[in-house]
C-alpha cells in the first residue's frame, strides 16, 4: 500500500525535474527539425517551452500515477506528445535525422549536468534543505535516464533513428523496417528481463555519492515491478498508440512522423 504522505513528497521532488526533462527534449527535437528544414513542429505550435503542449494527458499523468500505485512507488514512466518531424522537409533527410533524434538526449544530457552543478553550488552555499537537494538528486536521475533509454539503438527510440542515419542507404532500410515493433521489442525486454538496466552505474558518473540509495533502488526494480504488473500496464502503454510509425523504407520523401 502507498504511502500518500510520500506519494506527496514525491510527486513534489519528480514534478519540476520531470517537467523540464520531457518539455525540452520534445521541443528540442523540433527546433532541431526547424534548423534543417521541417517546420512542422513550428506550424503546430510545438516549439515551445510550454509544458502543457507537450504533456498527454494519458502519459504524462494518468500513466505514472497508475504505474506508481500498481506497483506500490517502485516504477514511475510516462511519455509526453511526440512532436511531429517530416524527415522528407529536411534539406539532407538521411543526415539530418540525426542530428533531429540526437537534439533530445543531448538536451537531457545538459539537464542532467546543470542539476548537478546545482547541487554543488547549494552545498557551497550552505543549503541544507533535503527538499532542494532531493530535487537536484531527481534531476540528474530523472534525465540520465532519458538520455540512456532513449539512444537504445532500435527505431522508433532516437538512437534508432540515429542509427538508420549513419547506416548505408541498404542496411539504413533494413532496420528502419523494424520501426513499427521496434518499442514492443524494447518493452518486451524490459518485461522478460532482458534489457535490466544498471541506473547505479549510469547515473554514477553525473552524481557520484549524491545519488541516494533511495532514489538507486526505486529505479532497480523497474523490470520487477513490470513483472509483478503482469506486463499488463507496458502493454496498455503500446496500446495509445504512441510509437504508431511508418517505416523509413517505405516512403522516405514523405515520412511525417512523430519523434520521440
Amino acid at each position: 500500500m502507498v504511502d500518500p504522505t510520500e506519494l506527496i513528497q514525491t510527486v513534489l521532488i519528480y514534478a519540476l525535474p520531470v517537467l523540464f526533462a520531457i518539455t525540452v527534449h520534445e521541443a528540442a527535437h523540433g527546433y532541431a527539425a526547424r534548423h534543417f528544414g521541417d517546420n512542422t513542429a513550428w506550424v503546430q505550435g510545438r516549439l515551445t517551452l510550454n509544458p502543457m503542449k507537450h504533456i498527454d494527458p494519458m502519459g504524462t499523468i494518468l500513466m505514472p500515477l497508475l504505474l506508481y500505485f500498481a506497483t506500490s512507488g517502485a516504477l514511475l514512466f510516462g511519455y509526453a506528445k511526440p512532436v511531429p518531424v517530416n524527415f522528407g522537409r529536411l534539406r539532407n533527410p538521411k543526415r539530418d535525422m540525426v542530428w533531429v533524434a540526437l537534439a533530445g538526449p543531448g538536451v537531457n544530457l545538459a539537464q542532467a549536468v546543470l542539476w548537478g552543478v546545482l547541487f554543488y553550488v547549494l552545498h557551497a552555499l550552505g543549503m541544507t534543505e533535503r527538499f532542494f537537494l532531493e530535487m537536484c538528486r531527481a534531476g540528474m536521475l530523472t534525465n540520465v535516464v532519458m538520455f540512456v533509454f532513449n539512444l537504445f539503438p532500435l527505431p522508433p527510440m532516437d538512437g534508432g533513428r540515429i542509427l538508420v542515419g549513419l547506416l548505408p542507404w541498404r542496411q539504413a532500410m533494413m532496420v528502419s523496417r523494424i520501426e513499427p515493433w521496434g518499442f514492443f521489442i524494447v518493452m518486451g525486454l524490459i518485461v522478460t528481463g532482458g534489457f535490466a538496466p544498471n541506473w547505479e552505474g549510469w547515473v554514477k558518473p553525473f552524481s557520484g555519492a549524491m545519488t541516494s540509495q533511495a532514489d538507486v533502488r526505486r529505479h532497480r526494480v523497474v523490470t520487477e515491478a513490470v513483472h509483478r504488473a503482469g506486463g499488463k500496464i507496458a502493454m496498455q502503454i503500446l496500446h495509445t498508440g504512441r510509437y504508431a510509425y511508418h517505416p523509413l523504407a517505405v516512403a522516405p520523401t514523405k515520412l511525417k512522423a512523430p519523434i520521440s
